[in-house]
């Protein structure tokens, strides 16, 4: 599946300029920290569609979705996800339910994947963001607002 991100790609309106990263000949932000040692590459500078944009390989998807169940520590509860910043490679959620980077997985419908916690600074119930690479796994729709139970490793 392709979902052309080309549309606002394109637009250089100020409330536009962010979405999907830094303007044109701007600096490109530093990486997120995260828990992979060997993350996946940003997307390529001229991307359009979700398959560009998600740069996760076949090996990254597996891990996700082989689950153990028993891993998990505790459920830290529920929060609606909007996608996150497509430029922004790896299968992660930005939540407030977290303060620090952590593994986890979530649920949603009948999917369920291993993910990497990262705080978001937000106050609690303020919602999270998810990645595009996780948005997928778990089947959800990319314009959705998807329920997920976020649990800790």
């Amino acid at each position: 599946m392709t979902f052309p991100l080309l549309a606002l790609m394109g637009c250089t309106s100020p409330s536009l300029q962010g979405v999907f990263g830094t303007g044109i000949g701007e600096p490109a932000a530093a990486p997120a920290p995260t828990l992979n040692p060997t993350p996946p590459p940003p997307p390529p500078a001229g991307a359009t569609t979700v398959d560009q944009f998600d740069t996760t390989t076949e090996e990254d998807r597996t891990a996700a979705t082989t689950v153990d169940e028993t891993a998990e520590t505790e459920e830290l509860g529920v929060t609606i996800a909007s996608l996150g910043s497509p430029t922004e490679p790896g299968i992660w959620l930005k939540t407030p339910l977290v303060t620090e980077l952590s593994e986890g997985r979530i649920t949603f419908n009948d999917k369920s994947i291993n993910i990497e916690l990262r705080p978001s600074g937000g106050a609690p119930g303020s919602g999270s963001q998810i990645s595009l690479a996780a948005m997928r796994l778990i089947e959800a729709p990319l314009t959705g607002l998807p329920e997920i139970t976020v649990f800790l490793r």
